[in-house]
């Protein structure tokens, strides 16, 4: 799936691209302001895209003088599937959120990371996630590592996407701030949290731990 334009999946024409101007907004918009921040495609070939849609009723269009007015029907029975394609990043990382939560050993934190945490991957991309085990577990426990199996299985089920996860202690995680490994930086730059202590909190922490 790609995580930057996530509607692709099932609509890869130019009319997602428009839909997910209209949808962001309530405002009423012209042909020509669709087509610049759709950023796709051409101002015709907008134009077309909005005909077809208003002629569905799934968008409305009214005249403003020598300019026509473009907006969502969002009465429309098909709008809230236009919304829901539009969230479909928002719904993966909710699903992955939930499973960690169910995890019987829990982890010290984890976060999505990268292209998923930045919302600018694509089909290609993995879905990076960024695992700290309690110190007290074994890396080789067999209930973690079903756990993280299950995981990443679970995550290419329902994206598409391969699961990259990035797993250390937090002795591991001391030596990595240490080093200044580029995960460190990955992390700061972009991360959605999804269990334990925010980003910033976590590193903090650890880092007094190491200067200690």
């Amino acid at each position: 799936m790609d995580l930057s334009r996530p509607y692709t999946v099932i609509c890869p024409t130019l009319e997602g691209p428009v839909l997910d101007v209209l949808a962001h907004t309530t405002r009423p918009l012209t042909g020509r302001e669709i087509a610049r921040l759709a950023s796709r495609g051409s101002e015709r070939g907008v134009r077309l895209v909005l005909h077809r849609l208003v002629a569905q009723g799934l968008v409305t269009a009214r005249e403003a003088g020598s300019a026509s007015l473009f907006v969502l029907n969002r009465e429309h029975v098909a709008a809230g599937i236009v919304e829901g394609l539009l969230r479909l990043r928002v719904e993966l990382i909710e699903r992955i959120r939930d499973e960690v939560e169910g995890w019987s050993s829990p982890p010290v934190h984890v976060s999505v990371f990268g292209s998923a945490a930045r919302a600018d991957g694509h089909v290609e991309s993995d879905i990076d996630l960024f695992i700290v085990r309690p110190e007290d577990l074994a890396e080789d426990d067999p209930q973690w590592r079903e756990q993280l199996h299950r995981l990443a299985e679970r995550i290419e089920r329902w994206s598409g996407n391969n699961a990259s996860l990035h797993e250390v202690s937090p002795k591991g995680l001391k030596a990595a701030l240490r080093r200044g490994e580029p995960i460190i930086a990955s992390l700061r730059d972009a991360s959605v949290v999804l269990a334990g202590p925010e980003i910033a909190d976590l590193l903090a922490r650890r880092r007094e731990r190491a200067i200690a």
